[in-house]
């Protein structure tokens, strides 16, 4: 991976968009091309993540959900911001669509119509392994062609077979605990178990 230069980072930073930033900085950027910065802040001992950055990990795991057939960003560099605290950064290009949050806010009627669907998407991630714990809807897009993609997926595990019920509920509590966090009102959530419920029984 590159060094990304302080002036480089500077031009990004005053040229471009913030998109998200947190108590330790930028995280998101949209570049003045379109083109989105992400910024990894590693919580894992510097050590280890210099060994395996973060930034990495994200183009590893957007490579591999693409093989599966999965819509992810395009992972298009790789630098390193800070190797010494091992914060690195990866260019992508965004994934055409809508924030499932966004949808939730502002068209409510369609997102309830896309329930069913959401639920059978959510249900083939686990039938194929996949363990995505930060699943939630500003985690999830709805795309033009009338899917779902994935993005911002650095915390997730493939586990080489079907996610067993225990993960299952795990992933749900999950996404249960992130809408009282956003204290995001009115969610069908029961609505959303028992599709996904229909989604298991016809897939065995």
């Amino acid at each position: 991976m590159r060094i990304v230069t302080a002036n480089e980072l500077q031009d990004w930073l005053s040229q471009g968009e913030v998109l998200e930033k947190d108590s330790h900085g930028v995280k998101v950027v949209r570049l003045a091309d379109g083109r989105i910065l992400k910024i990894f802040r590693s919580r894992r001992h510097p050590l280890i993540a210099r060994l395996r950055p973060d930034a990495s990990r994200f183009s590893e795991n957007a490579s591999r959900l693409q093989s599966l057939g999965i819509q992810t960003p395009q992972v298009l560099e790789l630098g390193w911001i800070e190797r010494k605290k091992a914060i690195s950064a990866c260019i992508y290009q965004p994934l055409e669509g809508q924030p499932l949050d966004k949808l939730f806010r502002d068209s409510r009627p369609q997102f309830d119509a896309l329930l069913p669907q959401l639920a059978g998407y959510i249900h083939d991630l686990h039938q194929r392994g996949i363990y995505f714990r930060s699943l939630h809807l500003g985690n999830v897009l709805h795309t033009p062609d009338g899917g779902f993609g994935l993005i911002d997926f650095l915390d997730l595990r493939f586990k080489g077979r079907p996610l067993g019920r225990m993960l299952v509920r795990r992933n749900f509590r999950h996404l249960h605990s992130y809408l009282q966090r956003r204290k995001v009102p009115l969610f069908p959530w029961n609505e959303l178990l028992a599709a996904y419920e229909l989604a298991s029984k016809r897939s065995s």
